[in-house]
């Protein structure tokens, strides 16, 4: 269901960590989301393709295109590579955002009917939020599939003709 919360807004369940690093901040949360967290981790790192980056961005353990790769950055952070995929901690919910889905109807589209096959949960979900409140009920294997649908390439064109519709 896409509900239309927004996951990036500053809210009560948006939790924050004092921490410069991937393995900071993978320390620093409760030891219930350290397994989670760490699995979905390895999942995204074996299934991305080639040429994304994994760094802290935003607070938050980030996939993003670097500017070694793509040096114009991220048009509304000047400087800062352009993000593609996060993974969190929030207080009542691990989130993953994926701006491919945000930018691309149809695979939002078959990401949700995915979703509703295979996970016995309703899915909660945004405009590039996927937000899962049930740690038994992520579908691992979905994550890896959504992660090899989209290459550095296809985001930048993606992010390139969404910059220049505006």
């Amino acid at each position: 269901m896409k509900n239309g919360k927004s996951c990036g807004k500053k809210v009560k369940t948006k939790m924050q960590y004092d921490v410069n690093s991937v393995a900071e901040y993978i320390k620093a949360l409760p030891e219930d989301r350290k397994p989670v967290i760490e699995k979905l981790r390895s999942v995204i790192l074996s299934n991305l393709p080639e040429g994304f980056t994994e760094q802290l961005s935003y607070g938050m353990i980030g996939y993003v295109v670097p500017l070694s790769r793509y040096p114009q950055g991220y048009h509304a952070k000047k400087g800062e590579p352009l993000p593609f995929l996060s993974l969190a901690s929030q207080k009542n919910f691990i989130a993953l955002y994926h701006m491919g889905i945000y930018g691309k109807p149809k695979l939002e589209a078959w990401f949700t009917k995915e979703y509703t096959d295979r996970v016995p949960t309703k899915l909660d979900m945004g405009k590039s939020c996927i937000r899962f409140k049930n740690p038994d009920h992520i579908p691992y294997d979905l994550v890896a599939e959504l992660c090899q649908k989209m290459t550095v390439d296809e985001f930048i064109e993606l992010y390139e003709d969404s910059v220049k519709r505006k």
